[in-house]
C-alpha cells in the first residue's frame, strides 16, 4: 500500500488538467485582451479620463475666446470713433487727456482700480 494511485491514474488526472488547461487558454487570451483595450478606453491618452480633461481645457479657451472677443470690440469701437470721417470730439478729449495726464482745473478726478479699466 505504498501508492494509492496508480501511474495510469496520475496520467489520466494529469491528460484531464491539460485538456482543460489548453480549453481555457483561448478564453483566458481573448479576456485579456479585452481587459487591456477597456484600461486604456478609459485611463489611455485617448481615454475617458482625457477627455474630461481636454473638454474642461476647450471651455477654458471659449471663455477666454469670448473675452478676447468683447474686448477686441470694445477697442474697435474706441477705434471708430477716433476716425478721421466721423471724429468724436469727447472721445478724442479723453484720450489725449489720458495720454497727456492732464485735466483741468475745474473737473474732478475720480480714481479707478487697475481691476476696473473703463476700456
Amino acid at each position: 500500500m505504498s501508492d494509492d494511485w496508480g501511474v495510469e491514474e496520475r496520467s489520466g488526472v494529469l491528460a484531464w488538467i491539460g485538456r482543460k488547461l489548453r480549453a481555457a487558454l483561448w478564453p483566458a487570451m481573448f479576456l485579456a485582451c479585452c481587459g487591456y483595450f477597456v484600461w486604456h478606453a478609459i485611463h489611455g491618452e485617448r481615454g475617458l479620463i482625457a477627455r474630461e480633461a481636454r473638454q474642461q481645457e476647450i471651455a477654458e479657451a471659449v471663455a477666454e475666446r469670448e473675452r478676447v472677443l468683447a474686448e477686441l470690440q470694445a477697442v474697435e469701437r474706441r477705434v471708430q470713433g477716433l476716425r478721421g470721417d466721423r471724429l468724436d470730439p469727447d472721445q478724442l478729449d479723453e484720450r489725449a487727456r489720458q495720454l497727456l495726464n492732464m485735466v483741468g482745473r475745474n473737473e474732478i478726478v475720480v480714481p479707478y482700480g487697475p481691476d476696473r479699466r473703463l476700456f
